[in-house]
């Protein structure tokens, strides 16, 4: 694999406080976000039809899109949730809440409306809220395991808690912006946090190994664990962004989803490991252990 040549940091110039505060400022304002957001909607993040159950129509319509739009609009006697254009194709995506509309009747109305149907899709409300329990059981039983197999690889406090801190706030942090840009809960966001588990614990352990189990200065290990680390994210990060774009030219919502999600989580793994974790592992090796 080749290496990105990474810029030394003169991490001695920054106390641990100092490298600390921004990612710990950056959860709390994330934590923020999803304790409002679910005062407000009494969910910490808005589910999608997935999870709450709806009727999902992808047809075709014979106008340009404004106009496309308005006769979408006009052919339902039900309010679509959501209309979504796929430019590579010139087809739209429409969405009803569960019991808006049954699907017989929806997919009647959009042929007597001339437009022509690519595909229709419906998930019942009971069937989306038993797969909402599933999906959320899933993250926090890989999330447990994960602080356990951690905690197992170190035996030593500050080292396993300092990764179990970054991998949450990986996740803690892309949720926060799902809800600012209005990224629906969905199976494929689920599979995407359950991938920044990963991610996290990947770049995390690799840090930690190079800084407490093999030879050498401290900041000579840091740096030596950074070359691999920020190779391995940044190509990450690249891969999805252009899964992202070409997801969503082709109006393959699921992989658009999970794309960028990952690039939220592998960005804010940049910062929690290099700063955060990095923080905590200086404190513990030259204080922490003093003491």
């Amino acid at each position: 694999m080749v290496e990105f040549d990474v810029p030394e940091v003169d991490y001695t110039r920054y106390t641990n406080r100092q490298l600390a505060a921004v990612p710990l400022a950056v959860l709390a304002v994330a934590l923020l976000v999803i304790a409002g957001w679910t005062v407000v909607t009494g969910s910490p993040v808005n589910p999608g039809l997935d999870f709450t159950g709806g009727t999902e129509l992808r047809i075709s319509v014979d106008a340009p899109e404004g106009q496309a739009q308005q006769e979408i609009r006009a052919a339902f006697e039900a309010q679509p949730e959501s209309i979504r254009s796929v430019p590579s194709d010139g087809t739209y995506i429409v969405t009803f809440q569960s019991g808006a509309a049954t699907t017989s009747q929806i997919e009647q109305q959009a042929e007597s409306a001339g437009f022509e149907i690519r595909s229709i899709d419906a998930v019942s409300a009971a069937f989306g809220s038993e797969t909402q329990n599933q999906a959320l059981l899933g993250i926090v039983i890989a999330f447990v395991g994960m602080s356990v197999l951690v905690f197992l690889m170190f035996r030593t406090f500050v080292p396993s808690i300092a990764v179990v801190i970054s991998a949450f706030s990986d996740i803690v942090i892309p949720v926060a912006l799902m809800n600012l840009l209005g990224i629906e809960l969905s199976l494929g966001t689920v599979a995407a946090l359950l991938m920044i588990i990963g991610y996290s614990v990947d770049s995390d352990i690799l840090l930690n190994n190079h800084i407490l189990r093999r030879s050498g200065d401290f900041y000579e290990s840091t740096y030596r664990a950074m070359r691999t680390g920020v190779t391995m994210t940044l190509t990450s990060i690249a891969a999805m962004i252009v899964m992202t774009i070409v997801a969503t030219l082709f109006g393959i919502s699921l992989l658009a989803a999970i794309g960028i999600v990952l690039v939220f989580g592998l960005t804010a793994d940049l910062m929690n490991t290099y700063l955060l974790n990095l923080s905590l592992l200086r404190w513990y090796k030259f204080e922490g252990v003093a003491r």
